[in-house]
């Protein structure tokens, strides 16, 4: 039944432009449209199941995104952190509170920008990017990791902890979701084998720093003024106070 209500809803730029995503999917148009928080997802901000198993945010974005065919797990994490700044400015507004130097100072979350996606760097419209590795002069491929990835690498980090409290895997578990190919070998084991025991620091860390350099995401960083009037940027972090700046209830 159509209801007589309305609800008014607004248009998300994503920093991938759409870009990498199918073109049969809804993301392609490199917008996504949200609406206005309701008491019903003030109710998923204080489910205490979502909180304490950390599904609050998504559970909270699922329901403010107007077009339920989209794949929610599809969304790449750059993507999905200009749909979380979109959901508190559309829910409490622009004007967001950070701690700088000791001192409580207001900040403009409007003002974030995005950092695109640079078309150039895609071939075949096809989410795989290349790198050749500097110290070893391999070969790999990777990946722009989705909303769907990151919580495939979080399972598998929680579940090596529980084989080893003192495990501390994330670097190495989040490369071997990264990589689609070595010198054009794809399969999935030989990757997890060239990621533990082939693949040198150096080069990893080099391969972070590329992808963090041509991932589509947003900018956290905002210029403030501080009390004696000079200038810095600070990041804003997101947490749950972050959708939820003055619980009284």
């Amino acid at each position: 039944m159509e209801s007589k209500f309305s609800l008014p809803t607004e248009t998300v730029e994503l920093p991938s432009k759409g870009l990498l995503y199918p073109k049969e999917s809804p993301l392609s148009s490199g917008t996504i449209e949200m609406k206005y928080m309701t008491a019903k997802e003030e109710d998923i901000l204080t489910n205490q199941n979502y909180i304490k198993n950390g599904t609050v945010i998504d559970k909270l974005l699922q329901s403010l995104i107007v077009d339920k065919k989209i794949n929610y797990g599809e969304i790449l994490v750059g993507d999905k952190n200009a749909l979380l700044i979109a959901a508190r400015i559309l829910s409490y507004g622009k004007d967001y509170q950070v701690i700088h130097k000791g001192e409580e100072i207001t900040v403009d979350i409007s003002l974030l920008k995005n950092k695109e996606l640079d078309a150039g760097l895609i071939k075949d419209g096809k989410n795989e990017f290349t790198f050749k590795l500097p110290t070893t002069d391999n070969t790999v491929t990777f990946k722009l990791l989705t909303h769907k990835d990151q919580g495939l690498i979080d399972s598998e980090i929680k579940g090596l902890k529980k084989l080893n409290k003192d495990s501390s895997a994330e670097i190495s578990t989040r490369l071997k979701y990264m990589i689609t190919s070595v010198n054009g070998i794809t399969e999935r084991k030989d990757i997890r084998d060239f990621v533990d025991n082939f693949l040198l620091a150096r080069d990893a860390r080099e391969l972070r720093n590329y992808y963090a350099e041509i991932q589509p995401d947003v900018d956290m960083n905002v210029e403030v003024t501080d009390q004696d009037g000079g200038k810095e940027e600070v990041e804003v972090a997101i947490g749950l106070n972050f959708f939820w700046p003055d619980a009284a209830i």
